[in-house]
């Protein structure tokens, strides 16, 4: 008795289209972002926090 062989053709699942998703999500990104980095979580920076920059400083009078 002869087994089949098996074909080189293998079944698309959930995780090839989870990473097709991103892969489209990311290009999107690119086109609208431009090339290069852009942070998108960015801390939230506290009104306290000292910094000598003038255009940090807040006038008192």
């Amino acid at each position: 008795m002869k087994r089949k062989k098996k074909s080189n053709m293998t079944k698309a699942t959930t995780m090839d289209a989870i990473k097709a998703m991103r892969r489209g999500g990311r290009e999107a990104d690119r086109e609208l972002f431009g090339p290069g980095f852009h942070s998108f979580d960015r801390l939230h920076k506290s009104k306290k926090t000292y910094t000598r920059k003038t255009k940090h400083r807040q006038i008192e009078e």
